[in-house]
């Protein structure tokens, strides 16, 4: 069987800050938006590979301005969610989207179980075995771990205006998105919501289920309207928001698993 990624491609995981001192782990899944050069253009123009469909835009620079000021550690997904969707299991009909909102992807409608096991093993495995050996090197320390992903959402998805600037999502484990949400209660210039724009029911929470509730980790997905981060202004501004809020954080959410 063929490989995907040739040798001069890059790893799907970029790894920043590793030795990061900070409780929080960071994790941003869709970072990138590099297609494979074996798979071409996908079948799609250059503009729809610049848009949501292919990436989270403004997530990579917020996750890196927000690893900086807390000193954690960052590890980024580098190709395409439409390659594969790392914030999906391999079994999942997302994880290589036939259509990804209304756009059909005709580089993934005629997928063999060989291209599927071929992206499954070259990007969606080395990616979360990297973030595995983060949690268990940190765990083999003795080091508190709390769990925060970064995306960021489209304003407007299949026609509908969304109405909010940040969402807070969590699974059944609701530690970390109660103290961040009690957190951004009393801010006038932000909307923020529970499990706004997706939720668990959406599949979203793949990740977070993966690697930190097993472990019993604190965890939150973090997803900020992507119109606001679309600049270098923006992104610095989010990042500073989410450092003072999450900063604030850790001591108590880590006296409240040693308890």
């Amino acid at each position: 069987m063929g490989g995907l990624l040739r040798p001069d491609e890059g790893d799907p995981v970029i790894v920043v800050n590793e030795n990061g001192q900070s409780p929080v782990v960071l994790v941003c899944e869709h970072a990138g938006k590099v297609i494979p050069q074996a798979l071409g253009d996908m079948g799609l123009s250059p503009e729809d590979l610049t848009r949501h469909i292919a990436w989270d835009p403004g997530a990579e620079a917020v996750a890196r301005g927000l690893a900086a000021a807390l000193d954690a550690p960052l590890l980024l997904q580098r190709y395409s969610r439409l390659v594969y969707d790392c914030n999906r299991p391999p079994e999942s009909p997302g994880a290589m989207p036939k259509v990804s909102e209304t756009t059909r992807i005709p580089g993934n409608e005629k997928l063999s179980g060989e291209d599927r096991l071929a992206r499954t093993r070259e990007i969606y495995r080395p990616f979360h075995d990297r973030v595995t050996r983060l949690l268990d090197e940190r765990a083999a320390l003795g080091v508190t771990s709390l769990f925060v992903t970064i995306h960021s959402f489209t304003p407007v998805y299949k026609g509908v205006r969304r109405t909010l600037d940040l969402g807070v999502l969590h699974d059944h484990d609701a530690r970390l998105a109660d103290d961040l949400l009690a957190a951004f209660g009393g801010a006038r210039d932000i909307v923020v919501r529970r499990n706004e724009p997706y939720g668990p029911k959406d599949g979203v929470c793949h990740t977070l289920n993966l690697h930190a509730a097993p472990r019993g980790l604190p965890y939150a997905m973090l997803e900020i309207r992507n119109d606001l981060i679309a600049r270098s202004a923006g992104q610095e501004q989010w990042a500073k928001r989410l450092s003072e809020v999450l900063g604030a954080l850790p001591v108590m959410q880590a006296r409240r698993v040693a308890s």
